[in-house]
């Protein structure tokens, strides 16, 4: 108001204010008597211009004129828009700064605090839109510039496990050339283009579209001579892949694999058609989709016309392949009225994630044989899909890729392998293997668990058909692995008495195998596949490379090792707490060796103290 009335002019100046008081109520606002009116005068105003002045509310003081000591010769202030519109320009200002600048600082302290886990998530934030009053701010990144495409291509042929591949595989990407990798361990129908095109297997056998480059040494001499970069130029510029060059892997075809189909299959087709499969009642229950010894076999006498005593022998033939099973577990197959089923009516087969619907009648391979191919797909996946130091796993490439899909198919070769017939080193790569592969499978399939209770389902409830028996995650650690144990909080083993699945398991336990199991988490030791008849070995590489990387702590001053928590779960597993430090010992680097053997040689104190386990995936 004051600034209001020192513009105006009152027309009335004789006009004295009546005295106000704090009780005083002016109920008629709007009559008449109680307006006032005013002339806006000055440079900006074109002419006189009436407003109404409103009196305030009782509450508030009353507006005085002002008083000037000689009227004719001061002269009165003019309202000036120009001034008002600058300084509302000037707060509005201010406000939009003052916003903006706390928008940045708050994005930066996010960017801070959360950059592994959502940098993705801001790299792909392109627009940034909020709102002041009666404002509407946007801001919008540069577009980066973009590359020009290549039109042509760099592929070269490649075998799992290869260290030229790997050196390959590592100069393209730190050149940031886009190239298409053949595995022929994984792709085995291209090894014969291979060899056409390259007159020979040896890998790795680079191709600039359709000419041949050669190997590792051809590369390097390209690259030291210069003439590397200006082969690319040409291909991005100028020259397109046509059909001569190696072609990308296509996604959906398989490799049309010949495989025999099993002598059985024959007979276990009849029975599935004859035998009376229905509900039984039995030890105080009811069994679902069973059949008794008996109709088994009446069934392979009448359509076989084969002696009885045959009959039987067929039925226990069907049970070592595990074709059937005894509901029970009791036997392999007898004659009477003991309950059989087939493998695909077992409760468990719909948890297990490699069975589609029907079996896999084929004559099922060695475990060796899937071992070392399920080793070579999964190294290829690793080479081409994680970390060069295998810490971080691109899970979501992983799942869109061909070569993830054969895996998928391939594990159906484990419904009904015998593994019985694996050595104990052979049954600790194959396991360990199988162990590192599932989990890659489940936290596709199923996420990874962020609590207790989701832990404990992921590791349980996710399973695979191996050898005609379910095996989870569990399973495979505490009943395979440390040889049925019980695990961390746990009143039970896995196995129990007369379990088939207790054949299988290790005779001796050997803890260096919790140094070759990635649970995906960033605390457990990274992802890795081993080769059985150097497994022990690698398993010692696997610790040494864990104890590096932050897996023990040494405090001198406080006498303290802090140790990874998995030596608290699993104390049994490595004996008395000085116990596992000398056991330790054996696997650390000379600086963190002499640290804890000065600990423990000067009859002081030693403190052992658990790192937190960071149960967040490895992504």
């Amino acid at each position: 108001m004051g600034s209001e009335a020192e513009g105006t002019q009152i027309e009335n100046p004789t006009h004295t204010p009546q005295p106000h008081t704090q009780h005083q109520h002016h109920r008629n606002i709007a009559s008449p008597e109680n307006q006032t009116t005013s002339h806006y005068g000055g440079d900006d105003a074109d002419g006189d211009r009436q407003v109404t002045l409103v009196p305030p509310h009782s509450l508030l003081p009353m507006p005085v004129p002002p008083q000037f000591s000689n009227q004719h010769d001061a002269a009165p202030a003019s309202f000036s828009v120009g001034s008002f519109l600058r300084q509302r320009s000037s707060d509005l200002s201010a406000a939009i700064i003052k916003r903006v600048s706390s928008l940045r600082q708050s994005m930066e302290e996010n960017n801070n605090n959360d950059d592994d886990d959502d940098g993705d998530n801001n790299e792909n934030r392109d627009v940034t839109e909020f709102n002041l009053s009666g404002v509407k701010v946007v801001v919008t990144q540069r577009p980066p510039e973009e590359e020009p495409s290549m039109k042509g291509r760099v592929s070269f042929f490649s075998r799992s496990d290869c260290r030229d591949c790997t050196a390959v595989r590592k100069f393209f990407r730190e050149r940031g050339l886009k190239f298409v990798e053949i595995n022929v361990d994984v792709f085995g129908e291209r090894e014969r283009e291979l060899r056409e095109r390259a007159g020979s297997g040896s890998v790795p056998q680079i191709f600039f579209n359709e000419k041949l480059i050669g190997g590792l040494v051809a590369l390097n001499s390209l690259r030291n001579g210069g003439e590397f970069d200006r082969r690319v130029a040409e291909m991005v510029a100028e020259t397109a892949a046509g059909d001569d060059a190696p072609a990308p892997p296509a996604y959906g075809f398989d490799w049309p694999e010949e495989e025999p189909a099993d002598e059985a299959v024959a007979v276990v087709r009849v029975l599935r058609q004859r035998l009376p499969i229905r509900e039984r009642w039995r030890r105080m229950k009811m069994v679902k989709n069973c059949f008794e010894g008996n109709e088994l076999v009446e069934a392979l006498v009448q359509h076989f016309h084969c002696a009885r005593n045959e009959a039987v022998e067929i039925g226990k033939q069907l049970s070592r392949k595990h074709f059937i099973h005894h509901v029970f577990g009791e036997n392999d197959f007898e004659e009477g009225n003991h309950l059989y089923r087939f493998l695909e009516h077992e409760p468990f087969i719909p948890r297990c994630f490699n069975f589609r619907g029907a079996t896999n009648d084929s004559e099922p391979k060695t475990a060796a044989a899937i071992c070392a191919r399920l080793t070579k797909i999964m190294s290829a996946i690793l080479e081409s899909y994680a970390s060069d130091d295998r810490q971080h796993v691109d899970y979501g490439a992983i799942s869109k890729s061909e070569e993830f899909r054969r895996y998928v198919n391939m594990t159906q070769d484990l419904q009904r392998v015998n593994l019985l017939e694996l050595s104990e080193n052979e049954k600790l790569a194959f396991f360990l293997n199988l162990y590192n592969a599932m989990v890659i499978h489940a936290v596709i399939s199923v996420g990874c668990p962020e609590g207790v209770i989701d832990r404990r389902s992921f590791f349980s409830d996710f399973q695979y058909l191996v050898g005609g028996h379910p095996y989870s995650l569990n399973i495979i650690k505490n009943g395979i692995l440390r040889c049925n144990r019980r695990s961390p909080y746990s009143l039970v083993k896995s196995f129990s008495t007369g379990d088939k699945r207790l054949e299988v398991a290790l005779v001796k336990l050997n803890p260096l195998f919790h140094f070759g199991l990635c649970n995906g988490t960033k605390s457990s030791p990274k992802v890795r596949f081993f080769a059985p008849h150097r497994v022990v070995d690698e398993l010692r590489g696997a610790a040494r490379e864990f104890f590096e990387n932050d897996g023990i702590e040494v405090d001198l001053e406080k006498r303290t090792v802090h140790l990874t928590r998995i030596f608290k779960w699993f104390s049994g597993d490595f004996g008395q707490e000085k116990d596992i430090l000398k056991w330790i010992i054996n696997y650390l680097d000379p600086n963190k060796a002499g640290l804890v053997t000065h600990l423990l040689g000067d009859s002081g104190p030693v403190y052992i103290s658990y790192q937190n386990f960071d149960w967040s995936i490895n992504s």
